[in-house]
């Protein structure tokens, strides 16, 4: 049994991982440290474990073989270069840290050790991410020339029942977030297009400020390669009903996924079914383990999550560069970003 503390319960998806723990038949939680004292008592006495008040405490515990962390974004480099140094496992929210220079501090960290890091990106493991990844695979699009992306909700959206929106208002914090609906939701569609078409050469951003918060709750970045092709990612705090959206254009043709239907449509002159309209792409592959499941499954084998840790490098460069390119107003090249 892999036994794991809770670092932290400030991201909304804290209790979804503390879920997963419970939930696994290989890991139990055993602790619980959170930056906020009372926080962090509530939630260890929900689960009957014991709580930390002080990290380095808990990291002297030997028993303890991994950590979850998600605490404030600006708080991961040194919780986890710290859990590194002590020898835990590491399973994190996104972003590994909001700069390539903390990023690569923190994996300098995790190679020293040896243990396994693992970024949770959820997106990248459904059929529907698979299914595209291999349409372009097999050239059925020729050559890429545009993908876009959206995410959003309407977290930032005052209602009846929650004035403010129903996002905890700690989201809104620049400090501790690195940023807003771009680094939070925009994380998403921005992994999945450099999945699609690689890392780009250059990053443009703008931010909108609807609901008039320190940090952006509207959102585009648009990404620019070599060949010419483009990358849009949008995301929001502030729309309704706006439905995930994945586009890729090429120029044989086009394949869509909206979560409004969870089809993948595909239309291009390579499939002559195609030729009357849109068909469904069907029997594509099925669905990875989550990656939490494959944390769990890097340990037991020894092994490191790769290309999961690539993308989530580069996941902050990207947000790095467009973060820096709208304070400069300006595109702002990834190989101009600080080691």
């Amino acid at each position: 049994m892999i036994k794991v503390a809770m670092l932290s319960f400030w991201h909304v998806h804290a209790r979804d991982y503390a879920k997963q723990v419970t939930e696994h038949k290989d890991t139990e939680i055993v602790a619980v440290w959170d930056e906020i004292p009372e926080r962090g008592q509530a939630e260890a006495a929900q689960r009957g474990v014991t709580f930390y008040a002080d990290l380095a405490e808990l990291l002297a515990n030997k028993d303890i073989d991994g950590v979850v962390v998600d605490t404030p974004t600006n708080q991961h480099r040194d919780v986890m270069i710290a859990a590194a140094k002590a020898g835990k496992h590491i399973f994190t929210e996104k972003v590994i840290a909001p700069t390539l220079h903390e990023v690569n501090e923190i994996l300098d960290a995790v190679n020293e050790a040896g243990i396994t890091l693992t970024v949770s990106l959820p997106r990248l493991n459904p059929s529907y991410t698979l299914a595209i990844q291999e349409i372009i695979e097999k050239e059925l699009l020729g050559p890429i020339t545009l993908v876009r992306t959206r995410l959003s909700h309407n977290g930032g959206i005052s209602t009846e029942a929650n004035p403010k929106g129903w996002l905890p208002e700690h989201f809104y914090n620049a400090e501790q977030c690195g940023g807003g609906a771009l680094i939070d939701l925009g994380c998403h569609p921005m992994y999945l297009t450099r999945l699609f078409l690689g890392l780009p050469e250059s990053v443009s951003a703008t931010y909108g400020y609807v609901t008039g918060r320190e940090v952006e709750d509207n959102a585009v970045a648009t990404l620019q390669y070599a060949n010419g092709a483009l990358g849009i990612v949008e995301a929001g705090f502030v729309n309704a009903h706006s439905p995930f959206v994945i586009e890729v254009h090429g120029t044989d043709g086009s394949v869509l996924y909206s979560d409004h239907d969870g089809r993948v449509l595909i239309r291009t002159k390579k499939l002559p079914e195609t030729s009357a309209g849109w068909v469904a792409y069907e029997n594509g592959p099925k669905e990875k383990p989550s990656a939490f499941d494959q944390w769990v499954a890097h340990i037991q084998n020894g092994t490191q999550a790769t290309e999961n840790i690539q993308l989530a490098v580069d996941l902050t460069k990207l947000m790095e560069a467009s973060n820096r390119s709208v304070q400069a107003k300006q595109q702002v090249r990834i190989d101009s970003l600080a080691q």
